[in-house]
């Protein structure tokens, strides 16, 4: 039998009315409503990722950092006007320069992200981490020599060595002592640490500015003026020379130092850093600017890994990072950042703040200082935030400029943010590296839509 067009046509149609009335033989599927579907399991429209992130993800996130510092931080002298490779040991080169890179290699940033880096080697296991620090800080240390003479002759000349071995500020001695001492305690470098350890030890126990009652302080941008920055500028790095040496002088100038500016500083009610304090102002306006009240918790945390637990200031040097970290747990924003003054909804997302505290929390809670009930889903969803500002090529966006203190919010508010803002590196290598260690000792599952701890291993 044979089909004419009318007859295609013919079987076409009847096709099509089969397959309609099939389809009307189907029965409706339900609408969704409060009785026929479980709303309350419907997913979020999460903005950033919320959940238990994977260790490989990451030690993924932490290997992009550091293969883009790696390449864009050289460690090489050259003459600054040939651009010529210098080798050291030989006649003197006045024009003699660290190669540039994207970022300096002497500088408080670079000091947290020297410890970033061992923190990273230590929760991953991989030696690159701290390859990175011990190469660096061997190649600081051997240009010692080299730049003695100029540097002692014009202390304030413009020296990539100056602020070693001529500090004039706690931002050139603190952060880079700390790490210096905690390289050398894990043994990674091979040159003599010690020389310059001492050096900075002494501009802070003896050359920086003190109020009366020996508070270390500045003359800027008033007289008498207590910068929160200044704690992370000076304490860890009394705390790891007391490890170091065993002398409990050193203790005891810490929490000297963490108490008198605590006094000062932290509103109690709010559990909340001011940024600055000038002495003779009867009224402080107060502005809780996020990376200075990182500084302060990191300060509490630094302090605590090695203060014996027999010591008298340890106890309220633990309330103090407890009331802290409650003030700071409260004001976490809804997509896991905290904002650059705390506070102020209305002032942007910060990275920078953000990754300390996710720092800060992971820490305690894996020293068993803060409940991990309360504060390791605050902490993940910090870590899941700041994960989103790594970019593929490793570089850490949305983290604010170098800050000075002021007593106006628009001065905080406007502040730019720029990926070439050193604040933002060694606090995202040290958040990633605590928080593998927090998924090391804890589980997690998702109950009823929220993420919940369920096990302590």
């Amino acid at each position: 039998m044979s089909f004419t067009p009318s007859h295609l046509c013919l079987s076409i149609l009847f096709s099509g009315l089969v397959a309609v009335g099939t389809l009307q033989a189907q029965p409706a599927k339900p609408k969704a409503n409060d009785a026929t579907t479980p709303l309350h399991l419907l997913q979020p429209d999460y903005p950033v990722p919320y959940g238990q992130p994977k260790i490989e993800e990451v030690t993924g996130v932490l290997r992009r950092i550091y293969t883009y510092l790696d390449a864009n931080t050289p460690t090489q002298l050259i003459d600054k006007e040939t651009k010529k490779d210098l080798v050291v040991g030989g006649t003197f080169n006045p024009n003699a320069i660290f190669k540039p890179g994207d970022f300096r290699l002497v500088s408080y940033e670079w000091g947290v992200t020297y410890v970033g880096m061992l923190a990273a080697s230590e929760a991953t296991g991989d030696a690159r981490y701290a390859g990175y620090t011990n190469k660096r800080l061997q190649f600081i240390a051997e240009q010692v020599p080299y730049f003695r003479a100029q540097v002692l002759a014009d202390p304030k000349a413009n020296t990539p060595m100056r602020g070693i071995l001529a500090p004039h500020a706690l931002d050139d001695a603190g952060a880079m002592c700390a790490a210096m001492i905690k390289a050398s305690r894990a043994g990674g470098v091979k040159a003599d640490l010690r020389p310059l350890i001492d050096n900075y030890i002494n501009y802070i126990q003896t050359k920086e500015f003190r109020l009366a009652d020996g508070t270390l302080a500045r003359n800027r941008p008033q007289p008498n003026t207590l910068w929160l920055d200044d704690l992370f500028m000076s304490v860890p790095a009394l705390a790891q020379m007391g490890k170091l040496t065993g002398d409990k002088k050193y203790y005891d100038e810490a929490v000297k130092q963490v108490t008198q500016f605590a006094k000062r500083m932290f509103n109690a009610q709010k559990g909340l850093y001011m940024h600055g304090w000038v002495e003779g102002m009867a009224v402080h306006p107060e502005f809780h600017w996020g990376r200075a009240n990182g500084w302060g918790i990191l300060t509490a945390v630094e302090l605590l890994d090695v203060l014996p637990e027999d010591h008298p200031g340890r106890p309220a040097i633990l309330d103090l990072l407890k009331a802290h970290a409650k003030g700071l747990a409260a004001q976490q924003s809804g997509i896991g950042f905290w904002h650059q003054l705390l506070d102020r909804n209305d002032s942007y997302m910060e990275t920078s703040a953000t990754a300390i505290y996710v720092y800060a929390f992971a820490r305690a809670i894996n020293r068993g200082w803060l409940d991990p009930l309360a504060y390791a889903p605050a902490t993940l969803l910090g870590w899941n935030a700041v994960a989103t500002k790594v970019t593929q090529d490793g570089q850490v966006e949305g983290v604010c400029v170098g800050t000075g203190m002021g007593f106006d919010p628009a001065f905080y508010y406007y502040r730019p943010i720029n990926p070439y803002a050193a604040h933002g590196y060694g606090p995202a290598l040290l958040a990633g590296a605590e928080v593998i260690n927090l998924l090391k000792k804890h589980t997690f599952e998702i109950n009823d839509s929220s993420l919940q701890l369920t096990q302590t291993k």
